[in-house]
């Protein structure tokens, strides 16, 4: 959590579900993508939040921005003065830059009217000030601005991302949204839209929700670090201190998959190997959604979920058994090991 004054964004005790039909003779099912998510988002800094595919991360970006609604919970974005928007100003102070550049550009509209869009949903300036504003935001993401007149056909994946940057950014928000915006990037391009983000959040004061799994990419740009599982945060911690002493097993686990520059040090570490898969948000386990592929659980995982722990300012934990895992006196489960 962060500190009440510099807090900018509030999200408690969050819940998303989603009704899935089954066939015509059976009951609708209920789908928990985000269950009981409390984070908040300081001004200026750049939360990462990570995880598997189907953790959830997709729908609390998309729950922040707007784009669907919360089964349960609140989401608070405040001024200035510490008090509370109200809920149409989302729109205008958090935007999105979406995950797949091909997607989210309509191919029949040109760019340059792509990009100013926001403007003229949120009736800002006139047609010559949009047109001015586009340009800028053109030359802003490394773009010309004479290639307004283009269809997204005409660029390239990394182009494209770039531009839905420009259009992110050209109504001013306080907190843009990133949704995994490079991994469906060449590695050669993902380090220069992300040094861009980078560039233009200095430069804009932007507060940044930055969706990822890459490890490495969240490292690179974020202040704080937050893992989902299931639906929930297990842990979340300052970058340096995530990255040098996770305390949850599922983040010891994802760190463990990361590649070492060191190929010496690659060689001697142990790898953790997590047993079975993720399992479905249908039907979570009982208490700790983690239980089913860890291996330290015991029976009282499957009994109660593990509240959040802090054990120090700014480290929260939702494990009941981290201190002893964190010491290494924590007893492995019969069959699991490490590789």
């Amino acid at each position: 959590m962060t500190d009440g004054a510099a807090t900018l964004l509030e999200i408690r005790d969050l819940h998303v579900d989603y009704r899935i039909s089954r066939g015509p003779l059976r009951p609708r099912a209920r789908l928990q993508a985000v269950r009981g998510v409390t984070l908040s988002l300081a001004r200026g800094e750049t939360l990462g939040i990570v995880g598997e595919s189907g953790s959830g991360k997709s729908t609390l970006a998309r729950a922040v921005v707007g784009l669907t609604e919360p089964s349960a919970g609140a989401i608070v974005l405040r001024a200035r003065d510490g008090t509370a928007t109200a809920p149409r100003d989302r729109h205008r102070r958090i935007q999105m830059v979406f995950q797949d550049p091909y997607a989210s550009l309509d191919p029949r509209q040109r760019i340059g009217s792509a990009i100013a869009e926001p403007m003229v949903i949120q009736g800002i300036g006139t047609n010559a000030e949009r047109r001015a504003e586009t340009a800028t935001m053109l030359r802003l993401v490394g773009l010309d601005e004479r290639q307004a007149t283009r269809f997204p056909h005409q660029f390239s994946g990394g182009q494209r991302q770039r531009i839905g940057i420009a259009r992110a950014l050209i109504a001013r928000p306080d907190i843009l949204v990133c949704d995994e915006p490079v991994s469906a990037l060449d590695v050669s391009v993902q380090a220069q839209v992300l040094n861009l983000l980078l560039d233009l959040q200095a430069r804009f004061a932007l507060t940044m929700l930055f969706i990822a799994h890459d490890l490495g990419v969240v490292r690179h740009v974020a202040d704080r670090v937050a893992v989902m599982y299931l639906g929930r945060i297990v842990e979340s911690a300052p970058r340096d201190a995530f990255f040098a002493a996770p305390l949850h097993p599922y983040s010891r686990a994802l760190l463990s998959a990361v590649p070492l520059p060191d190929p010496v040090a690659e060689r001697r570490r142990s790898r953790i190997v997590l047993d079975g898969e993720t399992p479905s948000p249908l039907n979570p386990p009982s208490g700790c959604g983690f239980r089913t592929r860890c291996a330290f659980a015991r029976p009282r995982c499957a009994e109660v979920a593990p509240p959040a722990e802090q054990p120090e300012p700014g480290h929260h934990v939702a494990c009941h058994f981290w201190r002893e895992i964190a010491s290494g006196t924590a007893p492995r489960r019969a069959g699991a090991d490490a590789r």
